[in-house]
């Protein structure tokens, strides 16, 4: 085995597979490489890991942390291609939609916000890692509508200020997973659009609120007071990681405190149907 890096040619024939199934490899997260100059680079321990045949099928919960970190790494190399076929493979492997958002891309997303945080990673690293996440989550969109009936709307939206649209999307995928209609606004919604949607959607069970980054509950505050002048009735729900728990959210004015996930939200607005 050499001691340099292999190209993923090199990669191929030490591993007497074709061209395309070493990519594979890669794309999937078998198969560690790094990308260089519009190449794949792979270490040759790496390869000798991969040739030893280590790579065996692992418990659910297991092949889970192991798919997390695939696709985390893939988020951070900015390669939706090899996160999307990450996705793909768990899907085939009977991993559902919803699993997909809260136990893979969700879990990620916090993984990156918090090495942002940390200074580990600059803006450009987390602005392209949450471009692709994005992508991603609106790749899955399609198969979260459900037929019938609804049980009611829910506006959605980040207030303004709030730069990530990730919470929201995830959110209002579960929630037409689970059969209601979203009004999806996304993030920075300025309070007037808000009172707006509200007033103008048909069936409105709730308004939730998503406060990721620390310093939006000011303006989160400013648009429920907004929201309650033009539309007293609406449930207000607030939660996401800048807000720290029930008391601060009835504090800024939201009748519900949902949490940092967003299977919190849909038990929230479920139980407003009892």
């Amino acid at each position: 085995m050499p001691s340099e890096p292999l190209t993923l040619a090199e990669a191929a024939d030490h591993l007497g597979v074709h061209y395309m199934t070493a990519y594979r490899y890669v794309r999937t997260g078998l198969l560690p490489a790094t990308k260089t100059g519009g190449s794949w680079l792979i270490s040759p321990p790496d390869l000798a890991t991969l040739k030893r045949g280590q790579v065996t099928p692992q418990p659910r919960a297991q092949g889970t942390k192991a798919t997390q970190g695939r696709l985390l790494s893939r988020l951070l190399a900015g390669d939706e291609a090899g996160a999307w076929g990450l996705l793909e493979a768990a899907l085939a492997s009977d991993t559902k939609p919803d699993e997909i958002l809260l136990d893979l891309i969700a879990p990620a997303l916090r993984v990156v916000g918090a090495r942002w945080e940390s200074g580990e990673l600059s803006i450009a690293d987390e602005h392209r890692a949450s471009a692709v996440a994005s992508r991603l989550i609106s790749r899955l969109g399609g198969r979260f509508g459900r037929r019938g009936v609804k049980l009611g709307t829910v506006v959605l939206a980040s207030p303004a200020g709030e730069m990530h649209s990730a919470p929201v999307a995830i959110t209002a995928n579960l929630l037409r997973w689970r059969g209601f209609d979203v009004v999806e606004l996304g993030a920075d919604t300025p309070a007037d659009a808000l009172a707006e949607a509200v007033t103008s959607a048909s069936d409105v069970l709730a308004l939730g609120l998503a406060c990721t980054t620390f310093g939006t509950d000011r303006m989160a505050g400013t648009a429920i007071a907004r929201v309650r002048r033009v539309s007293p009735e609406t449930v207000v729900l607030l939660g996401g990681g800048a807000i720290s728990g029930s008391a601060q959210a009835q504090h800024i004015g939201a009748d519900l405190y949902t949490g940092h996930r967003a299977d919190e939200v849909v038990r929230a607005v479920e139980g407003l149907l009892a």
